[in-house]
């Protein structure tokens, strides 16, 4: 198949965070974050909502991968009636997200999510997920070969043990990879961007921005680089990926700054001078219209949660 040389060198790495458990018709909001997230839906029922884009329905078995730098929310609709085990992520050093019911709630089987952030690499290049723009979703149904996988997560959740971690994060790695070759098999758009993958000319400039999204490229460096024409390379570029290379520099750009603010306490100066920006100022501005935060309400925010 054609992309099978791509999931061979494809290199996942998961870094489960959370076991969020809402009671009730209830909901938790989740601040933008700088790295790509997964939800897991081990029970309960509800909806995630993120701005300017349709609701996706969420049930047990469903997988919802985030872009980066997108706000959502994990709301529950109160309904469903499978039991959801008594989890203790302490012992996996996941933070557990509680939000309670009333009274007349606590019959109900919580929604029940493990949240895990991304990282998918390919040829070296360990930030490839950041070329994910929209949602991905799928829904693993009992039938799917993949759900005694899902039995197997509650258990090392709600019973911890020696290996515990490991099988959590294999089960992941498991889920996301089935859930990007069966959302291609499906045309989604949302993975358009991953036939540049297969255009070696192309990959040479992506993997260029990738790699060092601050460094001062251009059309003309990275044409060059492809050993193209200017005009010849804006087009295939375009063809392959969906968007022109300066956008993609531009996103590439904002999301290396999210994970810094997220995952550093450098200044935010530093931060903008490490993304390619001259300015604060001007750094500042591009992040605000990116995400609709500046980028120290941005990282205010992911303490807070």
């Amino acid at each position: 198949m054609k992309y099978d040389h791509i999931f061979d060198s494809l290199e996942i790495e998961t870094k489960p965070f959370a076991l969020c458990e809402i009671a009730g018709v209830r909901k938790v909001a989740l601040p933008a974050d700088g790295a790509v997230t997964l939800h897991y839906v081990l029970s309960g029922e509800g909806n995630v909502i993120m701005p300017r884009r349709a609701a996706i329905s969420i049930s047990p078995g469903s997988l919802i991968l985030v872009p980066a730098l997108v706000q959502h929310e994990i709301r529950s609709t109160a309904t469903g009636t499978i039991p959801t085990p008594a989890c203790q992520p302490a012992e996996l050093e996941l933070r557990h997200v509680l939000t309670k019911g009333g009274p007349d709630e606590a019959e109900q089987a919580p929604l029940l999510a493990l949240c895990a952030h991304i990282v998918i690499g390919l040829k070296g290049s360990g930030n490839l997920i950041d070329l994910l723009h929209d949602p991905l979703h799928m829904h693993i149904s009992q039938q799917h070969p993949l759900f005694g996988g899902l039995k197997t997560l509650l258990g090392e959740l709600s019973r911890p043990d020696l290996g515990s971690r490991a099988m959590v994060r294999a089960i992941l790695l498991q889920a996301v990879i089935e859930m990007l070759r069966q959302r291609m098999a499906m045309g989604d758009g949302a993975l358009h961007w991953m036939a540049a993958l297969r255009d070696p000319a192309v990959w040479k400039a992506l993997k260029a921005m990738l790699d060092a999204p601050q460094a001062r490229h251009s059309v003309e460096s990275l044409s060059e680089l492809a050993g193209m024409s200017r005009s010849c390379f804006a087009k295939r570029f375009s063809q392959a990926y969906g968007s022109g290379p300066m956008e993609l520099l531009r996103d590439l750009r904002m999301r290396k700054a999210g994970r810094l603010l997220s995952e550093t306490d450098k200044p935010v100066k530093a931060i903008a001078a490490e993304v390619g920006f001259a300015s604060r100022s001007a750094f500042s501005r591009q992040f605000e219209l990116t995400t609709g935060q500046s980028p120290r309400s941005f990282r205010t925010a992911l303490k807070d949660r």
